[in-house]
């Protein structure tokens, strides 16, 4: 009985240990920067799109939204990993919506995250 729960254990926290991926430091930067102070936005958009790949929610979601979130231009960034999800409030006179399918894609090791079904506030009404 100890080896089986021993056994089950080791297998739980190997696959904890390895279901989410890293994220590398990549050599392209993708127009990111620490937030200083928020300032509003002088043309604000929202995005939402889908994201395929995420494995887990605070590995692959919280990374991919704590990367968004401090982009420079960004107001806020959720990610919903139930939904597969994210929505970015940014300042379009500072950023496009190409910058942040970029930045979300050349997370971890660049193969990992696939955005699609992207849609922006101005598309929507």
């Amino acid at each position: 009985m100890r080896i089986t729960k021993a056994i089950l254990s080791l297998v739980l926290v190997a696959t904890l240990f390895f279901s989410c991926k890293k994220e590398e430091n990549k050599t392209e930067v993708v127009k990111e920067t620490v937030k200083k102070e928020a300032t509003p936005a002088v043309q604000p958009e929202t995005m939402t799109f889908h994201i395929e790949g995420m494995t887990c929610a605070v590995g692959c979601a919280k990374t991919i939204e704590d990367k968004l979130s401090k982009m420079y231009g960004v107001q806020k960034a959720v990610v919903y990993f139930d939904k597969k999800q994210a929505t970015v409030n940014f300042d379009l006179d500072k950023l496009t919506t190409d910058d942040i399918v970029k930045a979300v894609e050349a997370t971890a090791d660049g193969k990992t995250y696939k955005v699609s079904e992207v849609k922006t506030g101005s598309e929507k009404k």
